[in-house]
């Protein structure tokens, strides 16, 4: 059976995120993961997870900004990361050793490092030699975006490494964030080649790949064996639902997700990254999970 990591972002929405960690624990998750915890003091963080019996698996950089009070503004105002784009190294720097400061308190070993959407210049001007927004071939992208994101993620995974601690890189469909600068597995999987890094590996989020590729078994077949994949994420297509809302056959994605991990060795973690149905309601959440208890009946 997967190992299920409750996403505190999107999950438990009708209370205050530092109560999420208790609400996680009480509906039986060991595993969390955030998007941007960086509101909160690493040391309340480090409390709640030690005192839920929790452990964090991921978190992201942030989106934009230099310090942690100013992820929110980033956010609203449609930064997404700044990873690709020149001119935002010491921006980028300043975000990574934020996170990993975070990380290390948090004891987490997986650290999502935005990429960004490309700007409009490079829309316009370049959009077939820098970025080819109809290509799955990343080979053939040249130009400032890439070499940027592959200095900074050159360096960032230099510093994770003395920590312990892996790069994460992720594909995004363009209809939740248009023009992000990755969207398919073969540009994330060709960067991880591409740098070498032992701890530069992808977040293989099922949703955005449904939406932008589909065929996901076949996907998982491929690029799980190949060891690039550190970290896999779910949610109901198209509404970013729960699991059982959508087009989506998770039954039988786990099922072959099950035996792949057998196979392969895996131990990675599955991320609920979805925004419950009735998640804003009280303990909407924890209703909606009766998708994962008619779950551990066929995975057992």
């Amino acid at each position: 059976m997967p190992r299920f990591a409750a996403n505190l972002s999107l999950m438990y929405s009708d209370r205050p995120f530092k109560e999420r960690f208790k609400a996680a624990h009480l509906d039986g998750f060991k595993f969390v993961e955030c998007l941007f915890p960086y509101e909160h003091s690493c040391e309340a963080l480090h409390d709640l997870l030690h005192q839920n019996h929790l452990k964090q698996v991921l978190i992201n950089t942030p989106p934009g900004g230099t310090d942690g009070s100013m992820v929110a503004q980033m956010w609203d105002c449609g930064m997404r990361g700044v990873a690709c784009l020149p001119g935002h190294e010491e921006e980028f720097e300043a975000g990574f050793v934020l996170a990993l400061k975070y990380a290390k308190a948090m004891k987490c070993k997986q650290i999502h490092a935005m990429a960004g959407c490309v700007p409009l210049a490079f829309q316009q001007k370049n959009k077939e030699t820098d970025f080819p927004l109809t290509s799955s071939d990343l080979a053939q992208m040249k130009g400032p975006l890439r070499d940027t994101f592959l200095d900074n993620l050159y360096k960032a995974a230099n510093w994770a490494a003395q920590e312990g601690i892996d790069v994460l890189i992720e594909p995004i469909n363009t209809r939740d964030i248009p023009h992000y600068f990755l969207n398919r597995q073969q540009q994330a999987h060709h960067i991880v080649e591409t740098l070498g890094l032992p701890n530069v590996k992808v977040q293989m989020d099922l949703y955005h790949c449904q939406i932008v590729e589909g065929d996901v078994i076949q996907k998982i077949k491929h690029y799980l064996p190949t060891g690039r994949v550190a970290h896999i994420q779910v949610a109901g297509v198209p509404l970013r639902q729960e699991l059982n809302l959508g087009e989506l056959n998770y039954q039988e994605i786990f099922k072959v997700l099950d035996e792949l991990a057998l196979a392969c060795e895996w131990s990675g973690c599955v991320g609920l990254e979805y925004r419950p149905k009735e998640g804003a309601q009280t303990d909407g959440t924890s209703r909606g999970l009766s998708w994962l208890k008619e779950s551990v009946t066929w995975l057992e």
